[in-house]
């Protein structure tokens, strides 16, 4: 399937879903998911990430999960099995202080890289209405 091209949206709609591989987003929206949420259960954080996904595309619950087991072996999430209630247990995820700082620096990163993409589609429009 060539970039820029979804079968979700249709071939006339550009979006970001047949542009690449942006799972690292997944990383700074679950950081921020789960400070504004707190304990949170996976399935739960599956639902809210496609909610506030960065990108047009879908977000893999495979991704979420590798996302927190990531997460967690580098101490910015931490999680405990939940066993009240009726079903089987559920897997529970908080944000731990480290993962807070970690939210902060992935808010410079996205705060730099915002101005670079304004700055790049106002000079990709300059050129395009140049030569149109």
């Amino acid at each position: 399937m060539p970039r820029g091209i979804c079968r979700h949206h249709g071939p006339d709609i550009p979006c970001s879903c047949g542009m690449g591989n942006l799972y690292r987003f997944v990383e700074p929206v679950t950081l921020y998911l789960l400070k504004v949420r707190g304990r949170i259960h996976g399935y739960d954080l599956t639902g809210a990430l496609n909610d506030n996904a960065l990108t047009d595309s879908r977000v893999e619950p495979g991704a979420l999960y590798r996302t927190l087991r990531r997460l967690e072996e580098s101490g910015l999430v931490v999680s405990a099995w939940d066993v009240s209630g009726a079903g089987p247990a559920r897997r529970m995820y908080d944000l731990t202080p480290r993962g807070e700082e970690h939210l902060a620096e992935w808010l410079v990163v996205l705060e730099r890289m915002s101005g670079s993409l304004a700055r790049f589609v106002a000079d990709v429009k300059g050129v395009t209405l140049k030569q149109g």
